[in-house]
């Protein structure tokens, strides 16, 4: 019975160099010089796609995108300052200014009350423009404030969400845009059909 060969002597005939492993590395050595190995032989990685950079141009993209978004939903700045006169008076109740001449701000056939239950009537300043400002609440709506202005105003019609309010720029019976708060975005609708135009109500 033969002995079995110990692992040590195993390994040392691993590691013994064939005659084919002394050739092949005295040929390698003949082929380049004993200096740094040729720059072709490292494996060149662009600078586009390092793990430093991708993780650069991912962040810059997820944020411009997130920017675009916030700015795309940005309503105009008299809209917004509006919504931040709105959030001032949100309390406030009262009628400083008579009813008629509100209505006739906001459009509303003569002799027509105006819509809701009225919970202030005052004028007010918006960027330097006077504007009527209606707070009023529709029982199948809830409250909406509603402002229009004095002097003509170029405000596209829109609605969204800013600044923890509903926002829309509706267009009155006569044209005029009215710009509707509220809290609910149901109000806003039940607001618009009340003052807008008819075509615009449908």
């Amino acid at each position: 019975m033969t002995r079995p060969t110990p692992p040590q002597d195993l390994l040392a005939q691993a590691l013994q160099e064939t005659d084919f492993d002394l050739r092949a590395r005295a040929e390698m050595a003949l082929a380049f010089p004993p200096s740094e190995p040729p720059a072709h032989l490292f494996r060149h990685t662009p600078w586009h796609a390092r793990r430093g950079v991708r993780r650069l141009l991912a962040a810059l993209l997820a944020g411009s995108t997130a920017a675009s978004a916030v700015f795309a939903m940005r309503p105009p700045s008299l809209v917004r300052s509006a919504i931040e006169h709105e959030y001032y008076e949100r309390t406030l109740r009262g009628s400083f200014m008579p009813e008629a001449e509100v209505a006739r701000h906001l459009d509303l056939p003569p002799g027509q009350p105006l819509p809701g239950f009225t919970q202030l009537l005052r004028p007010c300043e918006i960027e330097g423009s006077r504007a009527y400002h209606l707070t009023t609440f529709f029982e199948k709506g809830g409250i909406v404030t509603v402002m229009a202005f004095d002097q003509p105003t170029a405000l596209p019609d829109g609605q969204g969400w800013w600044a923890n309010s509903y926002w829309q720029v509706a267009r009155s019976r006569e044209g005029r845009p009215l710009v509707l708060i509220a809290q609910k975005k149901q109000a806003l609708a039940v607001a618009s059909r009340a003052l807008a135009a008819p075509a615009a109500a449908d």
